[in-house]
């Protein structure tokens, strides 16, 4: 309820500040009538949010106010009597029924809200392959995981936490060392790209500042969707960057080599390893505190259950978490934050201000990006500075041009 509380207050001031009108230094952004068209985007979007996160609390209350998670512990108890395998069927029937529920929500978001803004290309074979795809996906990585934290809670129940956390996070790091060679096969088309004005460009910059590149695909993303990304991904000998076609699509040569400049800003400030070390850290901490509840009598009666077990104790823990997880958020959010401002500077100083500046502007204007988010919607959820805040550290950043920088 806190994290409902906390959500729909969130909603309500953004909504509010969507009102105001565009900043001065972004005008331009949108003509009037994409202005129009942007805010009733952002209204309806922060509507569908809302009911979504009605019907998941609704969820949850129902599950625990008429006795749903001691009937699904019922059922998998049915099944066998092994406690690795009652987990796994437990958990795959709460995701069966949330991915259930959940399913609506995913259709009238891609086929009305993002069709009726022109975001959305997908098919419905497409989506319906995604679907399937998803589901399999996430129940296989999840599978694998659950089953062996399970597992080795049953070979050293005092140490497993410690033990879990190491076994879990070398899944984790393999996983996202393969995931550009197994996951992303699965869904996107990969294609490295050709010889030509832009690889020649992406290579010189990458050469000018001292970073190795060898892999540079194009994904098709505008299968799915007209909004455009680029990401780093791997690590190693098999980092790659990845520019979607809508990317290349919608900005120029030298407007992509400075997106690309930023996402190499982060590697060159080792954002990516923090960010990692981070994530491994917060992943400790919760198996610890999940240690001490794990036999909790109190836990289990939570849920409706009169004795304690693994899946049951840690899916109320996972809930009771959530305040915790809110603050964890917002302090990673704040040096998210501070991560794009470094990797920002980084394209300034290389001289990218200017076109990384113009690419910005561009792509918000292309997703309907909100122009005047609240302030503590900023600072509780944006893992970037806004578009204002970074057009203005540009323009202050731009030592060989007039303030018109970008």
């Amino acid at each position: 309820m806190a994290e409902f509380a906390y959500s729909i207050t969130l909603s309500i001031l953004n909504r509010k500040a969507s009102h105001l009108p565009i900043p001065k230094l972004l005008s331009g952004i949108y003509d009037e009538a994409e202005y129009r068209k942007q805010q009733a985007y952002s209204r309806e979007n922060s509507r569908f949010g809302v009911i979504s996160n009605i019907v998941d609390t609704a969820l949850l209350l129902g599950l625990f106010a008429f006795g749903g998670f001691s009937l699904l512990d019922a059922w998998a108890r049915d099944v066998s009597g092994s406690p690795i395998v009652i987990a796994l069927v437990f958990y795959f029937l709460f995701f069966v029924l949330d991915w259930i529920v959940g399913l609506p929500f995913s259709i009238y978001g891609t086929f009305h809200i993002e069709a009726k803004y022109g975001f959305n290309r997908t098919t419905p074979r497409l989506f319906v392959f995604d679907t399937i795809k998803g589901f399999f996906v996430s129940v296989l990585i999840y599978g694998v995981l659950l089953g062996v934290v399970v597992w080795i809670y049953g070979l050293m129940p005092d140490y497993f936490w410690i033990a879990a956390w190491g076994v879990v996070s070398i899944l984790m790091l393999i996983l996202q060392y393969l995931y550009s060679d197994i996951i992303v096969p699965l869904f996107n088309k990969q294609t490295p790209l050709v010889e030509g004005e832009l690889r020649t460009a992406i290579e010189s910059f990458a050469k000018r500042v001292g970073f190795k590149l060898q892999n540079i695909y194009v994904i098709d993303g505008s299968k799915r969707s007209s909004k455009a990304n680029a990401y780093f991904t791997g690590f190693g000998a098999r980092k790659r960057i990845v520019l979607y076609d809508t990317l290349m699509e919608q900005l120029t040569t030298d407007e992509i080599v400075a997106v690309l400049a930023h996402e190499i800003g982060h590697y060159k400030h080792r954002h990516i390893l923090k960010d990692l070390t981070s994530a491994l850290l917060l992943n400790l901490a919760m198996f610890y505190l999940f240690s001490l509840v794990i036999d909790s009598y109190e836990i289990a009666a939570a849920a409706g259950c009169s004795e304690p077990s693994f899946h049951i104790n840690m899916t109320v823990f996972m809930l009771l978490f959530t305040p915790i997880q809110i603050i964890t958020s917002l302090i990673s959010n704040i040096f998210s934050r501070k991560h794009e401002w470094e990797a920002d500077e980084f394209a300034c100083q290389h001289g990218m201000a200017a076109a990384l500046c113009s690419a910005l502007k561009k792509m918000s204007a292309k997703s309907l990006s909100n122009l005047t988010p609240h302030p503590v919607v900023v600072f509780t959820q944006y893992s970037h500075p806004t578009l204002l805040q970074r057009v203005e550290h540009f323009t202050a950043s731009s030592s060989d041009t007039p303030p018109s920088v970008c």
